[in-house]
């Protein structure tokens, strides 16, 4: 389903074009952060964001001056919706997906059917430290509702934040780390929810304040619901909880800022489905993380604007259950400790005779060490990372861009690899044991075009080439993973995985018809992926073979080919009020398969949704269809997924007050419903298809005020 934003995007600061052919309305832009490190100069310093008038909300954001293709969900979304985890948030949007392990806890987003290793997920710039990637259920330790926007970048513009983001980042800003002193001395915004299918009760509230160079922030948030039903049951063991907040403070001048957050996320969320239901299992994700950032404008030299980021954080979380001995306890316990940090350097305009030449360089450190304990799968694992990278730009006239960036990244691994039978059976001996280091290099660079066209079109084309190393997990993984009912083992030997990509956008903002379509092709050297053996374990490499109870999965590579479209739009048909009456659209597929003919192992299926809406005199009113078709492209052992339909409807009223009189700026009250026919949904990209069903008919009462 096409959802709804607060604003038609863009890159820079401007105008937004006119919602009616016959008028002109002007709308406060949300700036497209996370793409690129070259970005324009404000010309003042970066006033508080403005509220939107009723009239331009849900208008499809379609970001037309990036190069690479880029999905952002506005904080009016996200208040709408109020998704509890960013899967949640990003599950039916153009070209993603979830993992939706846990829905509604541990969900993590897809993108053109990769994730993992291969999707970053960062707040603020700087990597969220959880252990997400290293098991489907596993909760990204990073709540939506207080975010003022999530960006979700695919394509060359990846070469910013390395390897591990070959597939697309998922960005989440907010203020933290305030950048901004508020017009009125304070702004803020409460929001509210409760829906029907978990008992779900939601709550979350940002404050920002400052006065004379000094800004303050602050925000805390806390949900929690029951096992969701599902047609005709309930999904046992399906209960959620977390809570959490920040404060950051900032020191604001007129050359720019540099300030400091703190954060906490702390949940527990149940397993639904197969072993793990039966086992009552439970995580009990924490997480507390600090975030430094700023920027320098200087006043003269060959840099027009530097800018750092520094963050580091501690995660920990107990996986509890029924053990092998029927005692209810821990059975595994999972920590990260995670730093990074960045800086850039954006020099001044250097004029040739071909055009404005722009550019930024960058440098990125980081360091991780997991550890487990207990039945975990994984041995201490220490990787560090260093990279430089550049990008620049070249505007030669005629609304015609173009853009290079290149990046170099080394990597080491260090832990205890382990090497197992060719055939992953027992041979009646122990598998070697041995610690190993692995360095890697990996290089990338891309290269691409951006094209004005007539009618307020805009096209690019973009060629890329990615090398990523291999994850910890992936090289050293070596024992029973209870939580996800998979017996992993890595691969020691792996090498370096090789994409390469072409992509071609057409993307409108302008007028009544709003338009964001690509289309691309990935080929791929040496993919990794979890390869089912076919094998079944129980809890020690011994049983491989003869046991049942889990499912044995080895880190293996193949060469393949990914390519699909995401296409979403929105045409405003006639005026009703002040505003507009009109359609929407969308559609995405991706198709991955390897050289010999099979196909990739958990990808979303063809999807394709539409509907009409209705947005004026502060009412906002919608129904939309999104389908799935069966997908029956299927990789060895694995099941066809069938089709779905999920109709969903929302009737909300805006209203603009007067702040002296009721202390708030705008209030929207809100009915949502979701999966209307109760239908059955089953995620093909989901470990836990065949165990679990996604939510039924859901009704979502919401509130919103800001102040």
């Amino acid at each position: 389903m096409l959802l709804a934003a607060g604003a038609v995007l863009s890159a820079t600061p401007g105008t937004v074009p006119a919602l009616r052919a016959q008028e002109a309305t002007t709308l406060e832009e949300i700036s497209v952060t996370s793409v690129s490190p070259i970005q324009g100069r404000p010309a003042a310093p970066a006033p508080a964001p403005a509220t939107l008038p009723a009239r331009a909300a849900e208008v499809l954001p379609v970001v037309t001056n990036t190069f690479s293709p880029v999905t952002v969900v506005p904080q009016e979304r996200i208040a709408r919706d109020q998704p509890r985890t960013l899967g949640d948030a990003l599950f039916d949007r153009p070209g993603i997906s979830a993992s939706t392990y846990a829905p509604g806890a541990a969900s993590r987003p897809i993108i053109r059917g990769l994730d993992n290793a291969r999707v970053r997920i960062q707040e603020n710039g700087i990597v969220n430290g959880g252990v997400s990637d290293l098991g489907e259920d596993h909760a990204v330790p990073v709540n939506p509702l207080n975010a003022s926007r999530i960006e979700v970048i695919r394509g060359p513009a990846t070469l910013r934040y390395g390897s591990g983001a070959i597939g697309g980042v998922v960005s989440t800003e907010n203020n933290q780390v305030p950048t901004f002193i508020p017009a009125r001395g304070v702004t803020g915004q409460v929001t509210t929810g409760y829906t029907t299918v978990d008992n779900g009760r939601t709550g979350a509230a940002s404050v920002d304040a400052g006065a004379d160079g000094i800004a303050v922030h602050a925000d805390g948030f806390k949900t929690a619901t029951d096992s969701y039903a599902i047609p005709g049951g309930i999904q046992r063991n399906s209960a959620t909880e977390s809570q959490g907040g920040s404060v950051g403070i900032s020191a604001i001048g007129d050359r720019g800022f540099i300030g400091l957050s703190y954060s906490h996320y702390d949940a527990i969320y149940q397993i639904p489905g197969g072993e793990a239901e039966e086992a009552r299992t439970r995580l009990t994700p924490n997480q507390d993380r600090l975030l430094a950032r700023g920027e320098y404008r200087p006043l003269n030299g060959p840099f027009e604007v530097l800018r750092f980021w520094a963050g580091g954080s501690v995660y920990r979380h107990e996986e509890i259950g029924i053990g092998e001995d029927g005692v209810e306890g821990v059975q595994a316990i999972f920590k990260n400790r995670e730093v990074e940090a960045r800086f850039e350097a954006q020099h001044v305009p250097v004029f040739t005779a071909l055009g404005t030449l722009t550019g930024a360089i960058g440098v990125q450190a980081g360091r991780r060490v997991l550890n487990s304990q207990l039945e975990s799968f994984l041995p201490p694992t220490e990787s560090r990372m260093l990279a430089g990278y550049l990008f620049e730009e070249l505007a030669v006239g005629g609304g015609l861009r173009f853009q290079a960036a290149g990046r170099i990244e080394g990597d080491r691994l260090n832990s205890i690899a382990t090497l197992f039978p060719g055939d992953f059976l027992p041979d009646g001996t122990d598998p070697a044991s041995f610690a190993l280091t692995r360095r890697f290099a990996p290089k990338s660079a891309s290269i691409g075009a951006l094209q004005d066209l007539p009618y307020g079109f805009v096209a690019s084309l973009n060629g890329s080439y990615v090398e990523r190393a291999p994850t910890g997990y992936e090289l050293f993984s070596q024992g029973p993973h209870d939580a996800t009912a998979t017996f992993e083992i890595g691969d020691p030997t792996l090498r370096l995985e090789r994409a390469r990509t072409v992509e071609i956008s057409l993307r409108r903002a302008d007028g009544p018809l709003r338009l964001d379509a690509t289309g691309y092709y990935t080929r791929y050297t040496g993919f990794i992926f979890k390869r089912d053996t076919g094998n079944r374990c129980d809890d020690d490499f011994a049983s491989c073979g003869t046991g049942d109870e889990l499912q044995q999965v080895v880190y293996s590579q193949a060469n393949a080919t990914f390519y699909g479209a995401e296409i979403g739009a929105q045409l405003d048909l006639f005026a009703v009020g002040d505003g507009w009456a009109g359609l929407e659209a969308q559609y995405d597929f991706v198709r991955a398969q390897f050289d010999d003919g099979s196909y990739v192992p958990r990808i979303p299926p063809h999807r394709l949704g539409g509907g009409a809406f209705v947005r004026a005199n502060g009412w906002f009113a919608r129904i939309n269809l999104l389908h799935a078709f069966d997908h029956t492209e299927i990789a060895p052992f694995e099941t066809v997924t069938p089709g779905w339909n999920d109709l969903r409807a929302e009737l909300a009223y805006t209203q603009a007050l007067d702040p002296a009189v009721y202390g708030a700026t705008e209030v929207t009250l809100g009915l949502q419903g979701r999966n209307l026919l109760d239908d059955d949904i089953r995620n093909s990209a989901s470990f836990k298809k065949d165990e679990i069903l996604l939510p039924g008919r859901n009704l979502r009462l919401f509130l919103t005020a800001r102040f």
